[in-house]
């Protein structure tokens, strides 16, 4: 199983005739994916990547709920950390 985090789609570019590649933006990270498997994908969605290729499109609803658990996730990690003194 993997864990993948939303991420929103800054821009697209065609790299040659029906191969697009979108900038996703992470928060803190930019990278670029394929566009393959998801060709509704638009700038401004948010899509799950997995292995360099956008599998899904999300819903805003789906993204923003993805997203905070991604938030409590992280923040649990933190203060796992800051209790065990690391």
């Amino acid at each position: 199983m993997c864990l993948t985090v939303p991420g929103a789609i800054r821009a697209i570019r065609e790299v040659e005739p029906g191969q697009r590649i979108a900038t996703i933006d992470y928060g803190s990270t930019v990278r670029s994916a394929n566009l393959a498997f998801t060709p509704e994908a638009r700038v401004g969605d948010f899509v799950l990547v997995q292995a360099g290729f956008a599998i899904r499109v999300l819903r805003p609803d789906e993204a923003d709920e993805a997203l905070a658990y991604h938030r409590e996730l992280a923040a649990a990690a933190r203060a796992g950390a800051t209790a065990d003194g690391g």
